[in-house]
């Protein structure tokens, strides 16, 4: 019988979609894998409705309907002010997920190696492996996650072909400052190396830090390959819908990439999704503003429990440190609360390349009523004891 290819030993499936199969079972509340449980706009709702009567059920652009880029381009250019050619910068994928991929694959030969910070979204380290290169891990540091630079030149010493950059971060809520973005740029410019972001909650960033985009950075335009999605933005992350933004030289291979792998994203979701680009600002503010409010009902659950956690500066994840509770095995006690607590999260060995147990991570793109609960079930670990 033939053997499948080798590089798919060397990770698994992925763990935060296997804690949601493990919530469905059980019951429990799913705060691992991180979707809402709320409706998205009603100006979208509307959109969808009316595409879905439309003319729009045929193939688009394979590299992205010309109203949803010309849509994304403004909507880019005035958050960034980087200036954005809708024909040239853009190639619209199937979600983030895809967006990753493609810049990997458009970047990277078999055997280049690509800098990921540890812990890190699991997607990467799978990504970059597909792609036939070898990840080389930096790590972030708790309680704040910031890297040592140190650490990170000596990776560049490798020569890597690329780094990836969650910002904000994924599972770890850290905000990458200007700083730390210009000195990663400046190795990779050093090095002829890519900077690839991924920046799907660009809008989820807590009071008073902001958001800064590589791509806005000088000297980033030939070396900053951005991947982003409206899934998080807009509460829609089974749409789908994502994008890869680059130097128009690097879009040119990106296309060819994107083609043979989904040929496109569904027409009539770019259709109906021009309406959540159109928004005006105060949407954006709003969004803040909410993810704030369920980060304190959520942190102020968790702080009842006793439990340590770092406060996220974005995105809508907690690292929760769970050794007071005695479990050698992050995914025992990840199991453990699915059945006996009522809660999901997910176990924190999933994102780490170190030997690192001690972390659940939860989210909390949730209605209020739903975080509440969930804070009453955690109370049973205070109530045992933990």
């Amino acid at each position: 019988m033939p053997r499948t290819a080798n590089r798919l030993n060397v990770f698994t499936e992925s763990v935060i979609r296997g804690m949601t199969r493990l919530a469905n079972r059980h019951g429990a509340i799913n705060l691992s894998q991180g979707f809402p449980d709320f409706d998205p706009p009603e100006e979208l709702l509307a959109a969808l409705e009316k595409a879905a009567r439309g003319p729009c059920h045929q193939y688009a652009v394979t590299w992205g309907a010309p109203n949803f880029r010309q849509a994304l381009a403004r909507k880019i250019q005035k958050f960034s002010g980087v200036d954005i050619d809708p024909d040239q910068h853009l190639v619209v994928t199937c979600g983030s997920t895809e967006a990753m991929m493609v810049a990997m694959m458009t970047a990277c030969n078999p055997g280049d190696r690509v800098v990921v910070f540890s812990p890190f979204y699991e997607n990467y380290a799978a990504d970059a492996i597909l792609a036939g290169a070898e990840p080389i891990y930096v790590p972030l540091h708790p309680p704040g996650f910031g890297f040592d630079p140190d650490e990170l030149r000596r990776a560049f010493a490798q020569r890597p072909k690329a780094i990836i950059v969650c910002n904000p971060g994924n599972p770890t809520g850290k905000v990458f400052t200007r700083e730390e973005l210009t000195f990663i740029l400046e190795l990779a410019r050093e090095h002829d190396a890519f900077v690839i972001t991924d920046e799907p909650y660009e809008h989820i960033v807590y009071e008073p830090l902001q958001h800064v985009y590589a791509a806005s950075l000088p000297g980033a335009a030939d070396h900053v390959i951005t991947c982003n999605s409206l899934s998080k933005t807009y509460s829609i992350t089974g749409w789908r819908l994502g994008y890869v933004q680059a130097a128009p030289h690097v879009i040119a291979q990106a296309r060819k990439v994107h083609d043979f792998l989904t040929i496109g994203a569904a027409a009539p979701i770019q259709e109906a999704a021009v309406a959540g680009l159109e928004l005006p600002d105060s949407y954006y503010a709003g969004l803040r503003d909410l993810y704030t409010r369920k980060r304190d009902v959520f942190l102020g659950c968790l702080r009842r429990t006793g439990l340590r956690f770092t406060e996220p500066q974005g995105a809508y994840y907690v690292m929760v440190d769970i050794s007071p509770l005695g479990f050698q095995s992050d995914t025992a006690a990840a199991e453990w609360m699915i059945r006996e607590v009522g809660v999901a999260g997910v176990p924190g060995s999933s994102f780490f390349r170190e030997p690192e147990h001690r972390y659940i991570r939860f989210h909390y793109a949730k209605r209020e009523e739903t975080l509440l609960q969930a804070g009453e079930r955690l109370l049973k670990i205070a109530r045992a004891g933990g």
